[in-house]
């Protein structure tokens, strides 16, 4: 019998999380979702799926080279990066410590945890990365989310050897997502969601299944060549 694909899904525990571990579970995935531990209900939408889960905070990791092994006793075959901390701070309010932790979260744990994961993927000679970013990087990030840009900005650098490694199919890819019908949007301070909408050329927010089917794509098997790009699901921003 043919060994099950597994993916890993860093920040699995928000909307967009939740469904596509849904979708990856009706393909035929095995599942793994890492969650931060505050909010556990969306433990509720996934009763009933076997799934498996990692509980840790990024915020309050000590001795992050021992805690990240948990993620190297499994081999996966497709890693997606959906966290997304948001401290609410603006350009002029932030300081050196916003910055450093927000880069910790959001773009540090997560590349090293892909590299990682990188090992078996190159043995294998298969492999899906994806890192999921933020339509702000276009714009130089909102009021309140200069340091949630600037963090997923950094993971659009694509270093040279991600070239090389599509030889062996291993693809690695980054996506802007736009404004979608998300939790997380609506925890941005100061944010007015309908003048927001406005901004947008299709002229509403992104329903949460057309980002998972688009991840999804990218994700797993149907991906056959799209690698090293930036793209953008934000209806026409």
């Amino acid at each position: 019998m043919m060994t099950k694909k597994k993916v890993l899904i860093l920040g699995g525990s928000s909307d967009i999380g939740v469904e596509l571990s849904k979708l990856f579970i009706k393909n035929g995935w095995s599942v793994t979702i890492h969650y931060s531990g505050n909010n556990l209900n969306f433990l509720k939408k996934l009763k009933n799926l076997k799934i498996k889960y990692i509980k840790l905070n990024f915020l309050k990791i000590k001795n992050l080279k021992n805690q990240l092994k948990i993620f190297s006793q499994d081999k996966y075959d497709s890693v997606i990066n959906l966290i997304g901390y948001i401290n609410n701070k603006s350009y002029k309010n932030m300081d050196i410590d916003d910055l450093s932790i927000t880069f910790k979260v959001n773009t540090f744990i997560p590349l090293l945890i892909q590299r990682n994961i990188l090992t078996n993927m190159i043995k294998q000679k298969w492999g899906r990365i994806l890192n999921c970013g933020s339509i702000g990087v276009k714009y130089g990030g909102g009021e309140n989310t200069y340091c949630y840009s600037f963090s997923k900005h950094a993971l659009e650098f694509i270093p040279s050897i991600f070239k090389e490694l599509s030889k062996k199919n291993i693809l690695i890819n980054n996506i802007r997502v736009g404004v979608a019908d998300t939790k997380i949007h609506k925890k941005i301070k100061g944010r007015n969601l309908k003048k927001r909408t406005k901004l947008i050329p299709i002229g509403r927010m992104a329903k949460v299944t057309e980002i998972v089917d688009f991840i999804y794509y990218l994700s797993s098997q149907k991906n056959t060549y799209i690698t090293g790009e930036t793209l953008s699901i934000a209806g026409g921003e």
